[in-house]
This record gives C-alpha cells, sequence and structure tokens, in this order.
C-alpha cells in the first residue's frame, strides 16, 4: 500500500502513524532506535506491506500490468489503490479528507527531529504539492505516476499507467474494495499483537 493507506492503517494512534509513514526509510533493526509507538508504526507498515505482495487480489491487480511495467507494477497499484481510498474516502473515515490531510501534515511536523533524513528532505515537496489529497483525483494520480517514473530515470514508464487505470477503472476499484475491507481487518487485528 501507498502512504494514504499506511497513514489510515495506523488507527489514528499518532506514534504508530508516524512510524507506520517512516517504515521504508529505516531499515533492519534500525527501528529500535525510535520511541516504543513508532516502532509498533514501523512493524505494522512491514506486516501490510507482506500481507499485500502476497495477496491474490493484488496479484491479479499487478498483472494486469505486469507485461508494460514489468516489477513495477507493484508500485503502480499501491499508487492505483490510494486513489481509491482518497478517491471514496467518505466510506472509510467522518474526517473530511482535507482536514485528515492537513492533521496528518501537522503530525508530521510536531515529529520532525526524530524522522529519518530522507523523510524530512520529502516533505516539503509532500505537503507544498498536497499529494495525499491529489490522489482523489486521476489527474492527481497522473501527476504521482509522472513523478514517479522521473525518480526511476524514466525507466519505469509508470506515468504511462494512467491508461490503465482509466480503461480498467472499475475493475481496480472492484479489488482495491474487496481487498481494502480484508487489509483492515488484518491491520487491526495485528496491532493488537504488536
Amino acid at each position: 500500500m501507498n502512504y494514504l493507506a499506511h497513514i489510515y492503517l495506523s488507527s489514528g494512534d499518532p506514534e504508530v502513524t508516524v512510524g507506520n509513514f517512516i517504515a521504508d526509510a529505516v531499515k533492519g533493526k534500525k527501528y529500535l532506535e525510535f520511541p516504543e509507538g513508532i516502532q509498533k508504526g514501523i512493524m505494522l507498515h512491514r506486516a501490510i506491506d507482506t500481507y499485500t505482495d502476497s495477496h491474490p487480489i493484488v496479484k491479479q491487480s499487478s498483472k494486469r500490468l505486469h507485461k508494460k511495467y514489468g516489477h513495477y507494477s507493484g508500485v503502480i497499484v499501491d499508487i492505483l489503490y490510494d486513489h481509491f481510498l482518497a478517491a471514496n474516502w467518505k466510506d472509510y473515515s467522518d474526517i473530511p479528507l482535507d482536514i485528515y490531510v492537513e492533521d496528518f501534515y501537522q503530525l508530521l511536523n510536531s515529529y520532525y527531529s526524530i524522522l529519518p533524513k530522507r523523510i524530512q528532505n520529502l516533505m516539503p515537496f509532500m505537503i507544498a504539492d498536497n499529494w495525499l489529497l491529489s490522489y482523489a483525483t486521476v489527474e492527481g494520480i497522473g501527476k504521482i505516476l509522472y513523478q514517479m517514473n522521473k525518480r526511476t530515470k524514466n525507466r519505469s514508464k509508470m506515468n504511462f499507467a494512467i491508461i490503465e487505470l482509466e480503461a480498467h477503472y472499475d475493475e481496480f476499484r472492484e479489488e482495491f474494495t474487496d481487498f481494502f475491507a480484508e487489509l483492515t481487518a488484518f491491520s487491526k487485528n495485528k496491532l493488537k499483537s504488536l
């Protein structure tokens, strides 16, 4: 899953949310250097990624993209799934997405001093372009995919995945909806066991 889903699946706990968000920038046992709540968020993130990568519905979505995008298809699906979460946000939260996102940016700022350097460097761009809110539109996802393609020095061709999103919109949305219900239940249970 991508940023918005990881934040959402943290059950509103501030430290778990921060940990879940920064997890990709924390390698190996480095997570032990953080406060306990952030450690839980990092471990939750890792569990979510493992669960997601092996799930048959996610594999089905990835298969639709694999011929064109190869090993980048999983990354693209993560981004597309965040689009469906944002676009259908009212089905998942009573807090409007713009307020939810603003609250998250403020939370991140309050933990700035302990964030990994990579996250500190990413934050200004994320907030200035309001990535999380932009996920709600196809145009916004197009911009994210374009930026991701640039990061791969145009090797991934991810920017073209917007074509598949539009061509198979209903299938991707249905797959996301079915998968996310299972992932939400998994995440709640996992968090209790951490």
